[in-house]
């Protein structure tokens, strides 16, 4: 074998080791998000199971509201079907798009049942109440980390996916780009209203 075979043979190995090393990263930080997703659905699961034990409690206290409790169902239902076709495929942007706005639903629905609870003192002092809504709110703080984690993710890999040549072996490879978990709350756009009255 001559010495120009042997330069030719060292670079077409170095080119496939590089083009190799590239694939399995991405393959790496697509598992990442998927992960990531993953912790997000348990957390989202354990808020659609205590839901319902929150509308039995307020079901007692609140039997002419009965509108709302409906609502609050609906949309959790319907958070939890969404929720369940993300997690089987989380690279799928519309299922994650679905997500958040099945959330976003449900985080204004869940507001309005709240506001509405202030309103009976005996359901804020029932202690089965309490529990629930503790409960409820730390594990909305554990979906907010999660989701922090998930975009995190998703941010690391659609960055490695655009860059030059990266984006030549993604688009090759089919490695499409992935969605941000964003539920949209509309108080948090509001502006604030100050008043020096």
């Amino acid at each position: 074998m001559d010495f120009g075979t042997i330069i030719f043979l060292v670079i077409v190995a170095g080119i496939i080791f590089f083009i190799v090393g590239i694939y399995n990263r991405l393959v790496a930080l697509r598992n990442r998000f998927k992960n990531a997703y993953a912790q997000i659905d348990v957390q989202l699961t354990r808020r659609y199971e205590l839901i319902p034990n929150l509308v039995e409690t307020a079901k007692a206290y609140m039997a002419h509201e009965k509108d709302t409790l409906e609502a609050v169902i609906q949309a959790r239902n319907q958070a939890a079907s969404a929720n369940s076709a993300a997690a089987k495929n989380p690279e799928n942007a519309s299922a994650i798009q679905g997500v958040a706005a099945a959330e976003t639903m449900l985080t204004g629905t869940l507001g309005k049942f709240f506001a509405l609870s202030e309103s009976y003192p005996d359901l804020k002092a029932n202690e089965t109440m309490n529990t629930v809504m503790e409960e409820l709110s730390s594990t909305e703080n554990k979906v907010a980390f999660s989701r922090q984690a998930y975009n995190d993710s998703v941010m690391t890999y659609n960055t490695y996916r655009e860059q030059f040549p990266n984006n030549v072996i993604s688009g090759r490879f089919n490695f499409a780009a992935a969605e941000l978990f964003e539920v949209e709350e509309p108080e948090a756009k509001k502006a604030v209203k100050v008043s020096f009255d």
